[in-house]
């Protein structure tokens, strides 16, 4: 059975240009999302996120930090952003044994809307008990990532964004 995705949206005070820097560019991603980022704006690209112990979200699970490996998967400039993760070491991410990370901007009349969804943690987890740990952190951690993220674009800390 499929879990239920994790789905968030917020509204960006910034065009949509600006909000895919944010999403998309490793000097950016590492001011809200990870402490490092080494990610292409290709799809089929791998690269990595790394949280650093004590650093930006505290390697959650882990006292030594934590190095993911993504595989981007949709780019649509300025549109779409998505990615997987979570798949075993050694292996390729599909839909069977990795997470799909969404991130999908929509431009309005103040800003930009993005919606974050965080769907196949099925893939990922597979006994109940393991996927409800997961669904709580990463509630938890969408919700404060997004913070950083309005504090940062907030911030005017946006250097060569535009």
């Amino acid at each position: 059975m499929a879990a239920e995705p994790i789905e968030r949206e917020i509204l960006i005070e910034a065009p949509a240009e600006v909000v895919w820097g944010v999403i998309t560019q490793p000097e950016q991603i590492s001011r809200w999302f990870s402490d490092e980022a080494a990610v292409e704006q290709r799809a089929g690209t791998d690269g990595t996120l790394t949280w650093k112990p004590g650093g930006r979200g505290g390697a959650v699970g882990s006292g030594s930090g934590l190095v993911v490996a993504i595989r981007v998967v949709e780019v649509e400039r300025p549109r779409r952003f998505s990615f997987r993760w979570g798949h075993p070491e050694g292996t390729g991410p599909d839909e069977h044994n990795s997470a799909l990370v969404e991130f999908v901007l929509t431009a309005e009349a103040h800003g930009t809307r993005l919606r974050v969804i965080e769907s196949g943690i099925e893939g990922v987890k597979h006994d109940e008990d393991s996927r409800a740990r997961y669904r709580e952190e990463h509630e938890q951690g969408w919700e404060r990532h997004l913070r950083e993220m309005l504090d940062y674009v907030a911030s005017n800390a946006l250097g060569d964004a535009q």
